[in-house]
């Protein structure tokens, strides 16, 4: 099995796939053009990640069959993510229909978030709770942190160790009014504002639903924003 790395330079992935591919198909020129699409694929797809990316081709099984080709498609599969491990697939459109997916392993270096200590649930997070950290984040799950403005002023959902990566899905939105909260509430209409206070009902974040019982006894629900505001609107 031939498994050299790639770098995102085009002129090299095609020579490499093309040997890859060479004992499964005897078109040399569709081979370079599969490598081609491959590698533009790859090179598109990842731009977007936080980091320096690199990325490595494997090869295809050795009972793969490519017949020749005059157009390549790649995709990600259902549920597939270009995040370290990974498998792009490639559809040959004509002018036999066929199928081969061809593993992929990519590479962010890049820096994330550990935290300083131990975080308690409910915690607010501050810069003081956040270090940064270099690495692969590809070796990471694609949840991991990059960037403190995503983390700062956010709640801890469960304890977290000290030294650990800080992960986006361990993290809420700090609520913007809270249960048993007094808050403002705005009522809006075609070309009139309310304003009067209430009592929320229940937690929310900033653009979630809460509900408000008013100093009458009523129970509305409107837009629950930052400062403790909730907007209804008719």
């Amino acid at each position: 099995m031939f498994n050299p790395p790639v770098s995102r330079r085009p002129a090299r992935l095609p020579r490499l796939l093309c040997a890859m591919l060479a004992v499964t198909s005897n078109a040399l020129c569709a081979q370079t053009s599969l490598a081609t699409a491959l590698d533009q694929f790859l090179r598109t797809q990842t731009q977007g990640l936080p980091g320096k990316v690199s990325y490595s081709v494997g090869a295809l099984e050795r009972r793969a069959q490519l017949g020749a080709c005059d157009a390549f498609e790649p995709f990600l599969p259902p549920g597939s993510r270009l995040w370290g491990k990974s498998t792009v697939g490639v559809r040959c459109l004509g002018p036999t229909a066929w199928t081969v997916y061809v593993p992929v392993q990519v590479r962010i270096s890049g820096t994330y978030l550990v935290t300083a200590r131990q975080l308690a649930p409910g915690q607010v997070v501050s810069s003081a709770d956040l270090l940064s950290q270099s690495g692969d984040l590809g070796a990471l799950p694609a949840s991991v942190v990059t960037d403190p403005a995503q983390a700062i002023g956010k709640t801890i959902r469960n304890g977290i160790a000290a030294g650990h990566p800080l992960r986006s899905d361990l993290l809420t939105a700090a609520w913007a009014v809270q249960q048993g909260q007094s808050v403002r509430l705005l009522t809006t209409g075609a070309g009139f504002t309310i304003s009067n206070e209430g009592k929320a009902l229940n937690n929310a974040t900033d653009g979630q639903i809460a509900q408000v019982r008013t100093a009458s006894g009523q129970v509305v629900s409107g837009i629950a924003r930052s400062g403790g505001v909730v907007e209804v609107s008719y």
